[in-house]
Order: C-alpha cells, then sequence, then structure tokens
C-alpha cells in the first residue's frame, strides 16, 4: 500500500491511538484491491476473513431474505466496515457491494482479533465503535417504528442539510432507489412522500434538494437528539 494510505488509515479513530509497533503488525497483513462497480465485496452468513476499510468510492451495506433486499447502509471513505462480525469471528449479517469504483484496504480478521488481545488503545477505541454501531441501530429502529414515512424522510432531508451546513441546498448522495430501500419504503410511497413534502418548502429535482424554510419542516418532522443527532 502506499504511505499516504496507511496515513489516512492511521488517522481514523480505531488506529489512532494504538502502539506504532501493533499497528505497523496489522498492516503488514493489509493489501488493497481495487473493485469495479457493482461487485459484491462481501455475503451475508459467509464467515468474516477480513475488516474492510473503504478508502476511495462508496459502498452498499444490504441484506436479503425470502427474495427480498433491503438497504442497511452507505459507507463513504475513509471508514471501515463490518467491525462486529470481525471481532466475534462470527458470520456476517448484511452483504456488501460497491456503488462506485473502489478502493478497499482487507485486513485479516484473525490479526485484527490478535491486536485486540493487545493493544489496551486499540481495545478500547473497538469497544467505542461497536457501542456507537449499537445506538446507531437503536436510532434507526426507533425511525422506522416511531415514524411514518413522510416524517421519516422529512428527518432524513433535515440530517442531510445539517451535514451540508444548513444551507438549505444540497444534493442527494445516493439514488433514489437505494433512499427508498434505506427509509423503509418503495420508490412509488418515496415519490409521493416527496410529493407531500412540498407544501413544507422542500424541492427535489433529480438529486438536487432545496429547503426553502427549514423552520417549518421542522414542525412537520420533530426532529429529537435521540434519533436523529449522531453524535448523541
Amino acid at each position: 500500500m502506499k504511505p499516504a494510505d496507511i496515513l489516512e488509515i492511521k488517522s481514523l479513530k480505531l488506529f489512532k491511538d494504538m502502539e506504532t509497533a501493533n499497528f505497523d503488525r496489522l498492516m503488514r497483513g493489509a493489501y488493497m484491491q481495487n473493485f469495479p462497480t457493482q461487485i459484491e465485496l462481501i455475503t451475508e452468513g459467509e464467515p468474516s476473513d477480513f475488516l474492510h476499510i473503504i478508502v476511495s468510492g462508496v459502498v452498499e451495506l444490504f441484506a436479503t431474505w425470502n427474495r427480498r433486499e433491503t438497504t442497511m447502509a452507505t459507507i463513504w471513505p475513509v471508514s471501515t466496515f463490518i467491525l462486529a462480525a470481525t471481532i466475534k469471528d462470527a458470520p456476517y449479517l448484511m452483504s456488501a457491494r460497491t456503488l462506485q469504483k473502489s478502493r478497499v484496504v482487507l485486513l485479516p480478521s484473525q490479526d485484527v482479533r490478535d491486536i485486540f488481545k493487545i493493544d489496551a488503545a486499540f481495545s478500547r477505541a473497538v469497544v467505542h465503535d461497536l457501542a456507537q454501531g449499537y445506538r446507531t441501530v437503536v436510532k434507526n429502529t426507533k425511525d422506522l417504528k416511531l415514524r411514518s414515512s413522510i416524517e421519516r424522510l422529512a428527518n432524513y432531508l433535515l440530517r442531510q442539510n445539517w451535514r451540508a451546513g444548513s444551507t438549505g441546498k444540497f444534493d442527494l448522495k445516493v439514488e433514489k432507489r437505494l433512499l427508498a430501500s434505506y427509509l423503509g419504503m418503495t420508490p412509488e410511497n418515496l415519490s409521493r412522500a416527496i410529493k407531500a413534502l412540498q407544501p413544507y418548502g422542500v424541492t427535489i429535482d433529480a438529486i438536487h434538494v432545496t429547503i426553502s424554510d427549514v423552520a417549518d419542516l421542522e414542525t412537520l418532522a420533530k426532529p429529537t437528539p435521540s434519533i436523529d443527532n449522531p453524535y448523541h
């Protein structure tokens, strides 16, 4: 791997406080691969042989059952997936595929577990990452179970607007088909929800989103830190 890639990985919260010798040992077994779009990187139910780190591109985490499929998350650089399966030495609970041409670092899971046992800083970072992941799952479950489809879309747009600097203008980062799946809707329901938000100042033209009255949209969405704040 290029030195710049290694430095970027070392800057991740998961690795930044590790002892240098342990990080170097972990990187010795790592390798980077380039994947074209729509390549399945891991498959639900298979052994978790590697911890993956996306360096460039976009990866979709998804799950299937009884010929149905749903998007679980979209992973952007630079971040890891799926840590819990690696630490538990358990099968993957989700599949992953590239949405764009992507560069992915693969760390052998056994090496990750070996370093987890001996590096206190890395162990603490893993526990923190898993705890954050658990809280994210709880928030997503509350979002799906407590809100209507229109409320889910409204809060999603408010979160994206906040991440974009609260300008009221931003672009959707994923295609609408994936957005609908992530929000627990069909594409048809998403289209109806978009139209239902127009009286609240929301306009979505292709991927371009404009929120002309954030306060009005918030009266409908009723965002709460226990669901919508990623740092809560």
